[in-house]
């Protein structure tokens, strides 16, 4: 079931996204950036804010009680970014990733924005083909990789960030 996340949720997602982007845990599934960056990859803190800003929503996807999958989406202008999709590193590859995705177009419909844009590391090549084969474009545009004592780089490779988008309208 996908529901929108409230402040009771921060607990279980900070668990949740840190488990599947970062650290041993990540590495039982397909989209770790456990080998390019080192450190948390959000806070509770940061999920709070999040949450409490009426421009987010933070989709979840429940199953038996427990989270097991989330979303980022951010009204930006005329446009809806999407950041943080995660799913249980176990679960990866069972079609959550492609559920929240839907419900995301729908979501950007609803607000009656055309386009859902998003940034993903350049490195990241299968996941860039994954979006890819999920209807998201290359726009040519590219983005530094923050640098920061949160997001702490171990790859050897130059970061940046790739700008996808998805016409929805």
């Amino acid at each position: 079931m996908i529901t929108r996340a409230t402040l009771e949720d921060v607990t279980a997602l900070n668990k949740l996204i840190n488990s599947a982007y970062r650290g041993e845990s990540s590495k039982k599934g397909w989209t770790t950036e456990a080998n390019i960056l080192e450190g948390l990859r959000t806070t509770e803190q940061e999920l709070t804010e999040t949450i409490q800003n009426t421009k987010n929503t933070i989709l979840k996807f429940t199953e038996k009680d427990a989270i097991i999958g989330c979303v980022l989406l951010i009204e930006k202008e005329q446009q809806l970014y999407l950041g943080m999709l995660t799913v249980s590193p176990e679960l990866q590859n069972s079609g959550i990733g492609k559920k929240l995705l839907q419900q995301a177009e729908i979501h950007a419909s609803v607000l009656e924005l055309p386009k859902i844009v998003m940034t993903v590391i350049s490195i990241r090549e299968e996941l860039i083909a994954w979006y890819k084969r999920n209807g998201y474009v290359d726009t040519g545009v590219r983005e530094p990789f923050p640098a920061s004592n949160v997001h702490v780089q171990i790859s050897e490779q130059p970061l940046e960030f790739i700008v996808l988008e998805k016409k929805i309208m």
